[in-house]
C-alpha cells in the first residue's frame, strides 16, 4: 500500500511542506529509513539524523526549527510521536480489516454465536455458548471457553486461551500465549502438611480498550471476578492472581506479580520485575519502580515508592546515597574512636 503525504497529513491533521506527492510504502527509523518510507522526529537525541536521512516524508512538531533545508517532504504536526502512534495504529487496522471468513481447519460450536463480520483463523476452537460480537479476529491455534462473551474490534493473537464463562470487552488486543481465566492459586492445608485444591469458581472481567501482551496470566477469581478495568495496558510475561482488581488506565510493565486480592487503582504505574503480595489496596496514580517489593497498603494518591519492601521514593534515594558512602564513614568513624581513645589516654595520664 502506498500513500502520498498530503493523504498522510489528512489522517494526522497535519500540513506539508515540501512536495505534496511524495509516496511512501512503509516506515522506518529516522537514522536507517530508505526512499519510499516514513519517519518521524521526536526525541531531539536523533536530531542529527534529520538532516542525513533518506527518508521520503519526515513527521515534524510545529515548534521545530530547521537548521536548513532537507531533500525530505515534511508533515507539520503538534506531536511527532503521537502522529507517528496514530499512523502506525491506523495501518494496523487497514491489514486487520483483509482478514475475514473462517478458515479450516477450526472448530465452532454450533451453539457459539458469532456476528457476520467474525474472522477465525485455522485451529482455532469455539465451544459451546460462545458469544463474539462484529470485527473480532480470532487468530490461529486460539482457543476459547464455554459461555465467553467477547465484544467487537478485539483481537486475540495466536495461541490464546480464554477459559470458560470469562468476559472481554471491545477493542480488546491479548497478544499470543497468554492464558485468561486460569485457576486462582488457591490450596488449603491440611493436617497431615498436604494440600487441598479450592475449587476456583469466579471468572475473569476485562473491559474495553485493555491491552495485553504476549505470555501473560491473567488467573480467575476463587468467587467473583478478577478485573482488568478499562484503558489498563499490561506487558508481557506478567502475573496478575484471583480477584486482583486493575484500575482503569493502569500500566503495568514485563514480569511483575500481583498477588490474590490486590486492589490497584487507577492511572498507575507499575515497573518491571517488580512485585506486590496479597490483600492490598493501591491508591490512585502510585508509582511503583522496577523490581520493587511492596509488602503494605500504598494509601495516598500520586504516592511512588521503590526498594524492598518499597518505601518512599526520595527517601530510598537518600538512603542509597548514603550506603554508598558506608566504607568511607566506616573508615571516618574509626579515625575518630582512635583519636578519642588517644585524648582518653592523655587526660588519663594527666
Amino acid at each position: 500500500m502506498t500513500f502520498t503525504a498530503s493523504q498522510i497529513a489528512l489522517l494526522v491533521n497535519g500540513r506539508v511542506e515540501g512536495d505534496a506527492n511524495m509516496v511512501v510504502n512503509s516506515f522506518g527509523k529516522i537514522e536507517e529509513a530508505k526512499e519510499g518510507q516514513l519517519a518521524f522526529l521526536a526525541n531531539l537525541k536523533y536530531e542529527e539524523f534529520l538532516y542525513t536521512t533518506k527518508a521520503s516524508v519526515v513527521l515534524l512538531s510545529e515548534n521545530y526549527q530547521l537548521k536548513h533545508p532537507i531533500a525530505s517532504a515534511i508533515i507539520r504536526v503538534p506531536d511527532a510521536y503521537n502522529a507517528f502512534a496514530t499512523l502506525l495504529s491506523k495501518y494496523q487496522e487497514i491489514i486487520s480489516q483483509q482478514l475475514t471468513g473462517i478458515q479450516d481447519p477450526s472448530y465452532i460450536a454450533k451453539t457459539a454465536q458469532l456476528h457476520a463480520s467474525v474472522y477465525v483463523a485455522a485451529f482455532a476452537y469455539i465451544d459451546e455458548y460462545v458469544s463474539i460480537e462484529k470485527n473480532t479476529k480470532i487468530h490461529a491455534s486460539v482457543c476459547i471457553g464455554r459461555n465467553v462473551k467477547i465484544g467487537a474490534n478485539t483481537i486475540l493473537h495466536a495461541g490464546v486461551k480464554i477459559y470458560n464463562d470469562c468476559v472481554i470487552g471491545n477493542n480488546v488486543v491479548i497478544h499470543a500465549g497468554t492464558v485468561i481465566g486460569s485457576d486462582g492459586f488457591g490450596f488449603a492445608p491440611q493436617t497431615d502438611g498436604s494440600f487441598s485444591k479450592v475449587p476456583q469458581l469466579g471468572n475473569v472481567i476485562i473491559e474495553d480498550d485493555v491491552e495485553i501482551g504476549a505470555n501473560t496470566t491473567v488467573d480467575r477469581a476463587t468467587i467473583g471476578s478478577t478485573i482488568i478495568h478499562r484503558g489498563a495496558k499490561l506487558d508481557n510475561l506478567i502475573q496478575i492472581a484471583h480477584n486482583v482488581e486493575v484500575g482503569s488506565n493502569t500500566v503495568i510493565a514485563a514480569q511483575a506479580g500481583i498477588s490474590g486480592s490486590t486492589k490497584l487503582g487507577k492511572n498507575i504505574m507499575m515497573g518491571g520485575q517488580a512485585g506486590i503480595v496479597g490483600h492490598l489496596t493501591i491508591a490512585d496514580g502510585s508509582k511503583i519502580n522496577a523490581q520493587s517489593g511492596v509488602t503494605k497498603s500504598i494509601k495516598v494518591p500520586n504516592t511512588a515508592v521503590t526498594g524492598t519492601p518499597a518505601f518512599d521514593y526520595n527517601t530510598s534515594l537518600r538512603s542509597q546515597a548514603i550506603s554508598r558512602n558506608l566504607p568511607e564513614l566506616d573508615k571516618r568513624v574509626k579515625e575518630l574512636e582512635k583519636i578519642i581513645a588517644e585524648l582518653v589516654a592523655q587526660k588519663n595520664e594527666s
